[in-house]
């Protein structure tokens, strides 16, 4: 079981955007409502609160391998509004994952917001696996805002890959993630987002390729219901000889709108860089081939949904 000083709603929150139902294993920094609630470190990762603003500092150490930091966000407390500044410093030849995410449950009339700016510079040959999940619940007139952006600075060899996933009750949330490759350095992004009722989600991705076979692969699925809105926004610069792959696909449902906006800038002749996007409904077959194995059309929408999303 979980032995901090946590609340059910809090335990709850965890579940959702970190899996997290045990005291886990490895380092960790629980945030709840804008209080430290827990902090562990080991041998090879340290993590110290952040000097002159809030938020923290991790280092982990050269040759770290198989560790893990968790460093969840829990708003449960309407009205509360604030800016996190994490930087994490990764030595060279790591393998760690990193687990991050935020859930705000907001039972209140005032809005709640979690604003967070991550920054990882990512050591020589080192492999990050970053998670980030976002929640929103409760039934409170008042929003769940969350704004997140990340920093990536990548050195020679390294590879990262982020999945981002934001699939329930966030009324606002606006993305932003920039990323600066040397040679050799590998980036992968794997966005997931569901937005319903009247939701606005924007997601901006700028990706520099300045190394000489580096690479990046940026890809968002999403589905727009009701009357809510996306935008998804990928940029990627090839400043040497490099491949870089941006795509973007969509279902669109009831009243929902999305903009997607690939865009390329290629400054050298050996930069390789593709673009797809696609944008549609649901597929009446698919619909009718579910529905004859006995689902309701209902049914039939959301596991074609919950397949698209996985």
């Amino acid at each position: 079981m979980l032995d901090l000083n946590i609340d059910d709603i809090g335990k709850q929150i965890l579940a959702e955007v970190a899996d997290i139902h045990d005291t886990p294993a490895g380092a960790y920094n629980f945030r709840v409502n804008s209080q430290l609630a827990g902090r562990h470190t080991t041998d090879n990762i340290d993590i110290m609160t952040k000097e002159g603003l809030p938020g923290i500092d991790i280092f982990i150490k050269p040759n770290t391998k198989g560790e893990s930091v968790h460093i969840p966000v829990v708003v449960s407390a309407s009205g509360i509004k604030e800016t996190v500044y994490n930087d994490f410093y990764i030595g060279d030849n790591c393998d760690v994952t990193i687990v991050a995410g935020c859930g705000i449950d907001n039972c209140g009339e005032h809005d709640a917001q979690h604003d967070g700016v991550h920054r990882f510079y990512v050591g020589k040959n080192s492999k990050i696996k970053y998670v980030e999940k976002h929640y929103g619940s409760g039934d409170g007139s008042g929003k769940r805002i969350l704004n997140p952006q990340t920093e990536v600075y990548m050195e020679e060899d390294g590879v990262m890959e982020m999945e981002m996933e934001q699939i329930k009750g966030v009324d606002s949330t606006v993305r932003t993630t920039i990323a600066e490759l040397k040679a050799g350095a590998k980036l992968i992004v794997k966005e997931r987002l569901m937005t319903h009722g009247e939701q606005v989600a924007k997601s901006s991705y700028q990706v520099t390729l300045n190394g000489e076979n580096s690479t990046a692969d940026v890809v968002s699925r999403s589905v727009a219901r009701d009357h809510s809105s996306q935008t998804f926004n990928a940029r990627i610069t090839g400043n040497a000889p490099c491949n870089g792959h941006t795509e973007c696909d969509s279902i669109i449902m009831d009243e929902g709108k999305i903009l997607a906006i690939p865009s390329l800038e290629a400054n050298d002749v050996d930069a390789m860089l593709f673009h797809e996007a696609a944008i549609g409904k649901i597929a009446g077959d698919q619909l009718i081939k579910l529905m004859t194995l006995g689902l309701t059309e209902a049914e039939a929408e959301e596991q074609i949904i919950n397949g698209f999303l996985r």
